[in-house]
């Protein structure tokens, strides 16, 4: 898979930070069982391109000790390049399987083109990919959401949904029976577009939510790159600060007993 990626230092010190992230994430959130099988989840864009071959990579260097599968949910969009992934996962001799199912038909049908397809496609996707999951023996289903990601989906639940949550490394679905792992959770949106354009991935755009402007995330995205060309290192600080929550010093008395405290009388 790293055939096209070019021999320059640039791009060996790139594909090692990005080594290190996933390593740390793996880590961080005991992502890893020996023996399981994984389903990468690849869309044709640059985010899960890179997952697999950063993932790739690592099981290369006998570092992940996981089975992996790839596996497109082609969501019969028209104009979708059905070939492209197969041609190019067969060609590589990437386990894969390829699965089609009309959940555009169903989403364009239920959501007005003025409002946002993203909750819903989501949904139907991820109820074909654990149903996969199960059929494929894989234990965890491995999505390549980064950084940005996350920070992106804090502050549109901070802004719009009234609470503090994200998009979390590791997760057990509703059914309690898979896993869902993002080993990107540390890894810059910067940074992974550098190298899925130095490794020519054959991108395949998105033509339902990648289509619709002005999306309160396409919002929130801007906001956090103004931020960050001001001070640059603010999304940096931000993702550490999610992993450093104090419930003492916020409202939610679920997390914390405020009756108990008290001081001398």
């Amino acid at each position: 898979m790293f055939r096209k990626g070019p021999d320059t230092v640039e791009f060996g010190k790139l594909r090692k930070r990005l080594i290190r992230q996933v390593r740390q994430a793996l880590d961080d959130f005991a992502m890893v069982r020996p023996g399981d099988r994984w389903l990468v989840c690849l869309s044709g864009g640059k985010d899960s391109y890179t997952l697999l071959a950063l993932l790739l990579d690592l099981k290369w260097r006998g570092m992940l000790p996981v089975d992996l599968l790839a596996c497109n949910l082609d969501q019969a969009q028209p104009g979708f390049p059905a070939e492209i992934l197969p041609n190019y996962l067969t060609e590589l001799g990437v386990p894969h399987r390829i699965e089609r199912q009309d959940t555009y038909s169903i989403v364009t049908s239920k959501i007005e083109p003025s409002k946002t397809y993203c909750a819903l496609c989501s949904r139907l996707r991820r109820g074909h990919l654990y149903r996969i999951a199960r059929e494929e023996g894989c234990q965890a289903v491995v999505l390549g959401h980064h950084r940005e990601d996350i920070l992106e989906t804090f502050f549109l639940n901070l802004f719009h949904g009234g609470k503090l949550a994200s998009m979390p490394p590791k997760l057990l679905n509703e059914e309690g029976d898979r896993l869902v792992l993002r080993p990107l959770a540390y890894a810059a949106e910067d940074d992974i577009a550098r190298f899925a354009t130095a490794m020519q991935f054959p991108i395949i755009p998105c033509d339902l939510c990648g289509s619709q402007e002005g999306l309160q995330r396409n919002v929130v995205k801007q906001m956090l790159a103004d931020w960050e060309k001001q001070t640059p290192g603010r999304k940096e600080i931000m993702l550490r600060a999610l992993g450093k929550a104090n419930p003492s010093h916020l409202l939610d008395r679920n997390l914390f007993d405020f009756g108990s405290l008290a001081g001398q009388r």
